[in-house]
């Protein structure tokens, strides 16, 4: 165990969480299902018998530095690993790794978002141990999938290839198809959900890097020298000025042919929008997800998040957004909550105060 890393990656604005999701306080430092624990402690939490509390290492925005040391105050500064500009989960991947590797060789990653919801932890966990394992004696490169109970256009999807093993070759990757390739993909019974979270050995996504993104192994590669040490922030800022914006998807699994897939049930949902929310959310008899002081009346299929200290009464509406967090009320149709990515961008021009 003394030789499993774990990487959490907490740098993300969370944009179509929004008023919840701010760009001071976005959503994985929110206790968002109300079990009084932010996502990211509910993510440190069900890595417990995974690794030792010092092999985990949180990237994240140099912003919410002091968010991270509040909510996980048993980190040291050597393990939240402050990103100075956001260049997507390729970099970020990347200075996490060529880190680990400086102290650990033989080091076997697990890579995590902090704002995915996992009802099932044991088995969870279970999946990542034999993805560790079997990491630990191949240089291969695994992915979770979720088995799809839907044709979901908000997922991307992996093609793997039928066999008895556990880990399974992936064929493809496929992102956020539309609903008639959904439903094919489902009906064909090879396609999973993408989870994005990926376990490998150290080794194995260095030498992926080199083959694959040879611009961002260069990068991280000089850093050896700065890592544990004062220079390592004035190394990384250098180092972020130099790399471009690509995610680990597109970078590495896309393309290179040592992936695997580890196919899983463990009750996962990537939580990335109000209707995600709605989805996991306990509901009453007119399926309302409610959190707040609030009187219904003839409503139904609503999802309403707002204050403790304000009455909220809702007549007469079906299908609907209420949220309301610092100084923003926003009322949205859930089928039309892809808009609220407009609707920041509009709030931006009348003041930061309120994105």
């Amino acid at each position: 165990m003394n030789h499993n890393f774990v990487i959490i990656m907490a740098g993300g604005v969370g944009t179509r969480f929004w008023p919840f999701s701010r760009n001071n306080n976005p959503k994985q430092f929110h206790d968002v299902l109300g079990t009084g624990k932010s996502l990211l402690q509910q993510t440190i939490s069900r890595f417990e018998g995974v690794c030792p509390p010092e092999n985990i290492y949180i990237v994240t925005s140099e912003e919410y530095y002091d968010l991270v040391k509040k909510q996980i105050p048993f980190l040291n500064d050597d393990q939240i690993l402050l990103e100075p500009n956001r260049r997507n989960t390729a970099p970020c991947i990347a200075y996490a790794c060529y880190k680990i590797a400086q102290k650990d060789p033989e080091a076997r990653v697990v890579v995590a978002p902090a704002d995915h919801i996992i009802l099932k932890e044991d088995i969870f966990r279970e999946k990542i141990l034999f993805a560790l394992d079997a990491a630990g004696k191949e240089e291969i490169l695994i992915t979770l999938g979720i088995q799809p109970t839907r044709p979901d256009t908000g997922y991307g999807y992996i093609q793997f290839i039928p066999s008895e093993s556990e880990t399974k070759k992936v064929k493809t990757f496929t992102e956020k198809p539309q609903l008639e390739i959904a439903v094919k993909f489902l009906e064909s019974g090879d396609f999973v959900w993408n989870a994005g979270i990926f376990v490998w050995n150290v080794q194995a996504i260095l030498k992926a890097f080199t083959a694959h993104l040879p611009e961002v192994a260069e990068v991280f590669l000089a850093g050896e020298q700065d890592y544990y040490t004062e220079q390592e922030k004035t190394f990384i800022e250098k180092a972020y000025m130099l790399c471009k914006n690509v995610s680990i998807d597109v970078g590495i699994m896309e393309k290179a042919d040592n992936v695997y897939v580890v196919l899983s049930d463990f009750g996962w949902s990537d939580l990335g929008t109000w209707k995600s929310l709605y989805d996991v959310s306990p509901k009453d008899e007119q399926q309302n997800a409610t959190e707040g002081n609030i009187k219904l009346y003839n409503t139904g299929n609503c999802i309403i998040k707002t204050p403790k200290d304000k009455l909220v009464v809702v007549q007469g509406l079906d299908g609907y957004i209420i949220a309301e967090n610092d100084g923003v009320l926003m009322i949205c149709k859930i089928d039309e909550e892809q808009r609220v990515r407009d609707f920041v961008a509009d709030a931006k021009q009348l003041g930061s105060q309120f994105i």
